[in-house]
């Protein structure tokens, strides 16, 4: 549970700007909604903690009961083999969590939790999503085809496909 308290608090301010740029005027305007919710979204952080203490809260959870460090690499280990670049990212996340120490952790837990948030997305994506949709996240998330913010997708990203998806159907 850190760990999802960890990633919405950090994702929801850049995911409601980015819906409100999206609705240009019309998401400005009070009568939308979306300035209330742009207004709201960095409180998340502020009831539930820094995202500092989120990510040391993801990093003891995981030093403090290793049954929750195995349950968590149990998750991984479902998609295992189906794409080599999450493979890459997943080894390296949990070695990266085997190897820390009380010195380094608060320095790492940001980067660490991040890192883990992501490829738990792209694993649960591998298992649920048709695979223009966890291939491109993985290529822009897990192995960084992006510039950091929203719209920048490689042109290795089945983009037509991923906007059908969200093209609502009559």
């Amino acid at each position: 549970m850190p760990l999802a308290k960890f990633w919405v608090c950090k994702r929801t301010p850049m995911h409601v700007a980015e819906a409100l740029e999206c609705l240009g005027g019309n998401g400005y305007v009070e009568e939308s909604g979306m300035p209330l919710l742009f207004r709201e979204s960095p409180l998340n952080s502020i009831w539930e903690g820094s995202g500092s203490v989120n990510a040391l809260d993801v990093l003891r959870a995981l030093t403090r009961s290793p049954e929750a460090f195995e349950a968590f690499s149990r998750e991984l280990d479902v998609t295992r083999g189906d794409h080599p670049g999450l493979d890459v990212a997943t080894k390296q996340v949990l070695a990266d969590v085997v190897s820390l120490t009380p010195d380094d952790a608060e320095y790492r837990a940001r980067d660490i939790s991040a890192r883990m948030a992501v490829v738990l997305q792209a694993s649960l994506l591998l298992r649920s999503a048709p695979s223009s949709v966890s291939d491109a996240f993985i290529a822009s998330r897990v192995q960084g085809e992006w510039g950091g913010v929203f719209g920048t997708l490689g042109t290795s990203a089945a983009s037509a496909a991923i906007a059908r998806r969200a093209t609502p159907r009559p």
